[in-house]
């Protein structure tokens, strides 16, 4: 139960924040956050799909099975559980930490890209100078879920 509530939290959060970021079309930071959370959402919903496929819980075969047993039964459910939450976790955690890009007047979320995996955040693309690295690092590891922050962020001054 609370697997299927952290789902469709993540799910809710991911679309609350593409509402939002469509809704801002004039200011182009927005709109980058609002494709990046909704690439991620997708990313998340195509890693589950896939696990469920290798769990065989896609509709053919639950038929098949229930035509031929009466029952669906599989050792694995729990992963499949686990793969949700996870992949559900990184989604929120790659939204929280663009909203808080979006917020932050020294930090550009169009030109700092946010991916999650297993609560490992990568951080790429470009800052004006070393600090702003420290500073979307911290602003990173300050939120929930974020279990580690890797910086692949380039200086490039502003001109």
């Amino acid at each position: 139960m609370r697997v299927l509530l952290s789902l469709i939290i993540g799910i809710v959060i991911g679309i609350a924040a593409v509402w939002y970021f469509q809704h801002n079309k004039n200011n182009s930071q927005f709109h980058s956050a609002g494709e990046e959370v909704k690439d991620t959402a997708q990313s998340a919903g195509s890693a589950l799909d896939e696990k469920l496929r290798s769990l065989h819980l896609d509709r053919e075969s639950i038929t098949n099975e229930l035509a031929r047993t009466g029952r669906v039964i599989r050792d694995k459910a729990t992963a499949a559980g686990q793969a949700m939450k996870d992949a559900t976790a990184d989604a929120r955690v790659s939204a929280a930490i663009k909203a808080k890009l979006v917020k932050d007047p020294d930090l550009s979320a169009w030109d700092v890209h946010v991916s999650t995996t297993d609560g490992v955040v990568t951080l790429s693309g470009t800052v004006s100078s070393p600090d702003l690295i420290g500073k979307a690092m911290e602003l990173a590891l300050d939120t929930d879920g974020a279990r580690q922050v890797i910086s692949t962020l380039q200086v490039k001054p502003k001109t």
